[in-house]
């Protein structure tokens, strides 16, 4: 074969991902929050979009919101709300075939132009009063000026319980210097996070006056407040109860016998007998170990889902999206038509151009998003029915390739709609990616399984169930899981254990005994 250049002309078939597409994917796997966020970077840049919730007539209910008020402004179309599916009815699946979400689908949306952008989306061609999925729950006094939450008393944090009581102290101007900066960092438990010797380089002062001014500080309410660590913690509750002696400064120098639950060992260490070291343990047992959690601190964000799940009347389960997660977005189409009448240079006629064409298409992946995420959480429930009856013994082992060929999709979109999206049922909130888990057969054969969560489950009722004197061993565990119909190995059970945080039987020997002490 010669070595020289030549031309070739070759034809292939390949799958390009567009911007718009690479968008529309990206929308489908963020969360409720990282949505919102989107969104409102989007109406910042784009002076065609804005929000649809101006202009919604919050009197109306949700479920009665009409089909063009949602954006479905063809006649003919069907009347069931996006927002609001039926289990029992199976021609209530809004219709998704030209998805972009999928990237199995056909190259539907590659070769898109602008003009193409503005026509094929009903929701882009309303205008104000068109919008996805924008149903809102009507309410009462709605009123910026008074609010339930403007009467709650604000929680006095565990810094600012301190600086008051440092501001009752005659220390000097140094001193009460050096307790303010070591107040800051106090952990929200209450233990000093920081170290001496880096404090005195930061404030140009001897390691000897912080020292000194910490050991003040630890006198401070509540007790036990910058120690640190949780054996100086509470041998300063037991000075503030005037019981510390060389006998408890011997046990909480050994704390990890005591976790262990080896009274023998620190009987011998204690110099006492059974009696004093059961009474020492009481008296540990009375104490705070995070004196600091008693004022306010941060608390976690509750988790919004994004399905509700419920029973009908019937039987048959109702599956609707929150409205108050979907984003309420709408085309300015008035706006757009009084710019372009008017003499524009070339370069604004693109930037509104463009302006329009990524308004409209974000509206259409919104829609889509929607209508995906309820088209996967309607048939994730009609797979786990028994788990929403039963409970979690009853939740059969499921991968994505289950719901995926379902709802013809592709397990990958199967598997951005699941990310980082709960459902909200009558047993709990949970995250979609809960009902997908791995199986364990059955004893019985025949292609029955278990799955790995409900064997977690019946794992954890027997270590709650076992008595002080026949503790279960992971042998035992495996023993009385197969009399129930569960083929497992020792291995997994172990494994399982270490996921559920349980200690071995060893340990749990220890610590009941110790409890019942």
């Amino acid at each position: 074969m010669a070595l020289t250049p030549r031309l070739d002309i070759r034809q292939g078939q390949q799958l390009v991902m567009t911007p718009q597409l690479q968008q529309a994917i990206k929308l489908l796997q963020l969360s409720n929050l990282d949505l919102a966020n989107f969104i409102e970077q989007e109406l910042e840049k784009n002076p065609l979009l804005e929000r649809g919730d101006a202009d919604l007539d919050v009197n109306q209910p949700a479920e009665v919101v009409s089909d063009n008020d949602a954006g479905f402004g063809e006649e003919g179309a069907d009347s069931t709300a996006l927002t609001d599916l039926s289990l029992g009815d199976a021609t209530a699946l809004p219709e998704t075939s030209e998805s972009p979400l999928d990237t199995d689908y056909d190259n539907l949306y590659n070769n898109d132009s602008a003009a193409d952008g503005a026509n094929e989306s009903p929701a882009a061609n309303a205008t104000d009063s068109g919008y996805l999925a924008a149903t809102t729950s009507s309410s009462g006094y709605s009123g910026s000026e008074f609010s339930l939450e403007n009467t709650l008393a604000e929680d006095l944090s565990l810094q600012d319980h301190l600086t008051g009581q440092l501001s009752l102290l005659p220390l000097p101007a140094p001193t009460k210097f050096i307790a303010t900066y070591l107040i800051d960092l106090v952990s929200d438990a209450g233990y000093f996070t920081g170290d001496t010797g880096e404090i005195s380089e930061t404030l140009g002062c001897a390691e000897q006056l912080v020292v000194e001014t910490l050991d003040i500080l630890k006198g401070f309410e509540p007790s036990g407040v910058f120690a640190q660590d949780l054996a100086e913690c509470l041998a300063l509750q037991l000075k503030d109860k005037n019981r510390y002696d060389p006998a408890m400064a011997a046990l909480l120098d050994n704390l990890e016998l005591l976790a262990r639950g080896d009274l023998k060992t620190l009987m011998s260490l204690c110099g006492v007998d059974r009696e004093d070291i059961t009474e020492m343990v009481s008296e540990i047992r009375e104490l705070d170990p995070k004196p600091g959690l008693k004022f306010g601190h941060d608390v976690s964000n509750t988790v919004i889902p994004d399905v509700f799940v419920s029973r009908n009347p019937d039987g048959s389960w109702h599956i609707e999206l929150n409205t108050e997660t979907l984003p309420k977005v709408l085309v300015n189409n008035r706006y757009h038509a009084q710019i372009s009448n008017k003499p524009l240079k070339k370069q604004e006629k693109e930037f509104i151009s463009e302006c329009m064409n990524t308004a409209n298409w974000l509206v259409k992946s919104l829609d889509q998003r929607a209508n995906t995420i309820l088209k996967v959480a309607t048939e994730l429930v009609a797979q786990q029915e028994m788990f929403f009856t039963q409970g979690i013994e009853y939740l059969k082992p499921m991968n994505l390739k289950a719901i995926a060929d379902a709802i013809q999709m592709h397990e990958s979109t199967v598997s951005r709609v699941t990310a980082n999206k709960y459902l909200a049922t009558a047993r709990g909130v949970f995250e979609l990616k809960y009902f997908f888990t791995s199986a364990i057969n059955s004893t019985s054969g025949g292609g029955i399984s278990h799955s790995a969560e409900s064997v977690k489950y019946k794992l954890k009722q027997l270590v709650d169930d076992e008595k002080p004197n026949a503790i279960l061993s992971d042998d035992k565990i495996v023993e009385l899981m197969k009399r129930e119909g569960i083929d497992i190995a020792r291995r997994t059970v172990a494994k399982y254990r270490d996921a559920l945080n349980i200690p071995s039987s060893v340990e749990r020997r220890r610590q009941k005994k110790l409890l019942t002490t």
